[in-house]
């Protein structure tokens, strides 16, 4: 036994002696996972998840007379690769001692990230995921979302969307904060009363994350405005409380050709979806195939009549902001073609097949 530690002893090998090997021609071999290493890794090291280990044998893609310098965060899932590449024959495996956490500790040198050091700190919980990772991070960067409204939708969504790393956000909306708001309207405070809505949110969205630049826009959406308003955006979303904002943002989504985040609610109940008849593989349905035209006003009360349980909205604004985020990242399955319902009282969710509508006036296949 005394035999085999000291032999596992003799494998190890000190961080700070690894650029001085690296120099002698060793590989520093990183055998995380591609978002961990695109996160943070050592300079000069090279990517070789420890699942695609045993094919990189196979393949002859690691040299044999190599000296090999195994790191990984902890030192775990390297000291594992080590010992697999010895089974294999390989005698000159070292394992780093410690990984990236001894690494980093001793201030060796880093690979150059075009994120800054405070966004690798900020969004490390997110970067880690597979699905994100650095150039995930860096197109949510470079990503542009229109917010129609800033009340109870739009709060919750904004929010999300600005501690995701969104870099730019236009909110517009023409109406100013009232006490009877804060009960769903979470992105403004009490010390706001009076004060525009738009201004309200982007004080609150730039204290939680200042690199980003917020567009408040005081003005009521309508046909005039709306193009322009869209035109360059990477996605809408529609966090309005009326039929008519909903209608003139669809109709500038199909014109622009962006997808739509849509979301109502009302008293315990809530419905989102995503409208993209542009998309161009499988052209989804837009609002109008929904709603073709606005009910009367009694049959389509706001918050203010028909009251809301403040949490609703809160659901799904978050909904939305998930939709916007696979949007953007380009990953998973959006709500196009399906609406998502949920009613609180009795938590239950379904799901609603969404066709698109031929006859539509607004992205009717048969329309002139």
């Amino acid at each position: 036994a005394m035999n085999q530690i000291e032999r596992e002893d003799a494998f190890d090998l000190d961080p700070a002696a690894v650029p001085g090997r690296q120099q002698a021609g060793a590989r520093l071999i990183d055998v995380r996972e591609a978002a961990e290493f695109d996160l943070c890794s050592a300079a000069e090291s090279v990517l070789l998840p420890l699942a695609a280990l045993e094919d990189a044998v196979a393949q002859g893609a690691i040299g044999r007379g190599t000296e090999l310098l195994m790191i990984c965060e902890s030192g775990r899932r390297s000291a594992t690769a080590a010992t697999r590449l010895r089974e294999k024959g390989f005698e000159r495996v070292f394992t780093v001692v410690g990984g990236m956490t001894a690494w980093r500790a001793r201030g060796l040198p880093l690979r150059r990230s075009e994120l800054s050091d405070g966004d690798l700190e900020r969004y490390a919980r997110q970067m880690i995921l597979p699905d994100v990772g650095a150039s995930g991070q860096i197109r949510l960067r470079e990503s542009s979302v229109l917010i129609i409204g800033a009340g109870g939708l739009g709060s919750p969504l904004a929010l999300y969307l600005a501690a995701a790393g969104v870099g730019r956000l236009r909110v517009v909306d023409p109406d100013r904060v009232e006490r009877s708001n804060l009960h769903r309207q979470i992105v403004h405070r009490d010390d706001g009363i009076g004060e525009l809505k738009v201004e309200s949110a982007a004080r609150t969205l730039r204290a939680l994350n200042p690199d980003l630049r917020i567009e408040a826009h005081a003005v009521a959406l309508d046909d005039c405005n709306s193009d322009a308003l869209a035109q360059d955006m990477d996605v809408l979303v529609d966090g309005a409380d009326n039929f008519a904002a909903r209608h003139h943002v669809n109709d500038a989504a199909i014109r622009t050709g962006k997808p739509l985040v849509y979301g109502a609610v009302h008293r315990f109940e809530g419905q989102a979806s995503v409208f993209w008849p542009g998309r161009p593989e499988n052209p989804g349905p837009c609002y109008r195939c929904l709603f073709p035209d606005a009910p009367p006003p009694e049959l389509a009360p706001n918050c203010a009549a028909a009251g809301v349980l403040g949490v609703v909205p809160g659901i799904i604004g978050l909904v939305q902001a998930a939709e916007t985020l696979k949007l953007l990242l380009r990953r998973g399955s959006s709500l196009v073609g399906r609406l998502l319902t949920v009613d609180v009282l009795s938590m239950r969710f379904r799901e609603i097949e969404l066709p698109r509508d031929p006859d539509c006036r607004s992205c009717g296949l048969s329309r002139p």
